[in-house]
């Protein structure tokens, strides 16, 4: 049965989705992007900086269930530019560890609010 998950540590869901849902089993968020828990847009930040945020955003919803980091079996990264492919990934790479998930990164046309990354994932309750 599904079950909406909602943390504190990630900004608001301000519309027709979820923070995240789970099964009980696997764990899916939806796309966060750079914005802080308190509604603050990052969209003028590096994209090292709208990483973190969007990976932090994350890692809270994750802490909601008990998860962490070391759950996530796939990321999907949705850059505006596939040029900040490098500097993104050098921050991602600061929330794993050396087994990391499975990742696809691709340069997508807009991304909302104007931002350069969106992030999602699919984690697993042990």
């Amino acid at each position: 049965m599904k079950r909406v998950i909602s943390s504190s540590d990630a900004p608001e869901a301000v519309g027709a989705y979820s923070q995240a849902t789970t099964n009980g089993g696997l764990v899916f968020t939806a796309g966060q992007i750079p914005m802080t828990p308190d509604g603050e847009l990052l969209s003028d930040e590096p994209i090292s900086t709208q990483a973190e945020q969007s990976l932090s955003s994350i890692k809270g919803i994750l802490s909601e269930e008990g998860m962490d980091m070391s759950d996530i079996l796939k990321v999907t990264v949705f850059l505006d530019d596939i040029d900040d492919f490098d500097e993104m990934n050098e921050t991602y790479s600061e929330f794993f560890d050396d087994e990391p998930p499975a990742r696809s990164a691709v340069e997508v046309a807009n991304l909302p609010k104007g931002v350069g990354v969106e992030i999602e994932a699919i984690a697993v309750s042990n």
